[in-house]
């Protein structure tokens, strides 16, 4: 039986060599069709084929440009979503809600930090829990905190103007100088370039307390100039009480609010007035500077001296002229206490006053 498989194995293989070289036992049926395809057999010499080149890699744009096509790309694509971000500010007056936390509303609408603007018109209300933070890419970034009320009454390319009707916001502000101001109960506050807080309570009362530039704080004819590190009241019916720094003496602050909102004689203004002069530092001719317009005309004298004594008057300045309260003359005067000079104030005072007539 093993012989015979043995037998069977060694014909297949070498039947199987004769289909490669024709070497070992020809299968009949493989004869036959050989002798059937053999009229089909090629019996001349094979072509020569030319030789294959290389394939060569296409490419769009040579290797060598391709860094500065990829940045020319992404410098497209970032002027491209600057316009579109400009574009969506500049067709819509308003502020951008940045952060809401609590319940503040617009109007009846709930605050969300998506896609909510603080519009022309609106009123925007923080409960105790509530906080809200705005921003405007032209014009700065306020804090809005607990318990504040406020109105954006314009908003334009020469004035920005918010109503700040009670509560507290934190204002940073890059817009130009004169271009952003928070009307109050008792006073207007002008931007001049600056970070400060304001608050005003229930009664209308307000405070400026301000960390970087200055502040402009006016009512009909009262002016007063807050410099970093300095604060000034106001009080409804009576606007900005005079500035003083914060780190002045209790008894320097104590007297000044009396003199400002509280004294009702001629006797105790001169009294706190005293108090005033003789705890006075050098740095306090801020303070002294803006009595010269607060005091009576019989008072006027006093601090004169007192700031004379302080910071001597520049040339061009003289006592016959500041008992005026000639204007020329006390803004060289404030220019010599080593803040910023009071002609920006004038130049925005200005430009501020006809902005705000066209609006009205």
């Amino acid at each position: 039986m093993t012989a015979r498989h043995n037998e069977t194995e060694d014909d297949s293989v070498m039947k199987q060599d004769y289909l490669w070289d024709k070497s070992g036992t020809p299968d009949p049926e493989v004869q036959s069709l050989e002798a059937l395809l053999g009229t089909f057999r090629h019996d001349h010499p094979a072509p020569v084929f030319p030789a294959i080149a290389p394939m060569r890699r296409w490419t769009l744009f040579p290797r060598r440009l391709v860094p500065a096509l990829a940045t020319a790309a992404a410098a497209l694509a970032l002027c491209v979503g600057v316009f579109l971000f400009l574009e969506r500010h500049s067709t819509a007056a308003g502020w951008d809600i940045s952060s809401a936390s609590g319940s503040p509303r617009i109007g009846a609408n709930v605050v969300s930090a998506k896609r909510t603007r603080f519009g022309v018109g609106q009123l925007l209300e923080t409960d105790d829990q509530s906080r809200v933070s705005l921003w405007s890419v032209a014009t700065g970034w306020i804090d809005v905190d607990p318990g504040s009320r406020l109105r954006l009454l314009s908003m334009g390319a020469n004035l920005n103007r918010i109503a700040l009707d009670r509560g507290t916001i934190h204002v940073r502000i890059w817009a130009t100088p004169g271009q952003f101001v928070v009307d109050t109960p008792s006073a207007m506050t002008v931007d001049l370039g600056c970070a400060y807080i304001l608050h005003v309570d229930d009664s209308g009362a307000g405070l400026v307390r301000t960390s970087r530039g200055w502040v402009g704080f006016k009512l009909n004819g009262r002016e007063a100039f807050i410099p970093a590190g300095a604060a000034d009241a106001t009080r409804p019916k009576i606007g900005p009480g005079t500035p003083y720094f914060e780190d002045a003496s209790p008894q320097l602050r104590a007297a000044l609010e009396k003199f400002d909102f509280e004294d009702n004689t001629a006797e105790a203004r001169a009294a706190d007035l005293a108090v005033v002069l003789r705890t006075s530092r050098e740095q306090d001719a801020l303070t002294l500077w803006h009595l010269l317009t607060r005091a009576d005309e019989s008072q006027r004298p006093l601090v004169y001296e007192r700031l004379q004594q302080l910071v001597p008057p520049p040339a061009g300045v003289t006592k016959d002229g500041v008992m005026r309260l000639d204007q020329p003359m006390l803004d060289l005067w404030w220019s010599e206490l080593g803040f910023d000079d009071i002609a920006i104030w004038r130049h925005w005072e200005r430009s501020w006053s006809d902005a705000s007539a066209r609006t009205k």
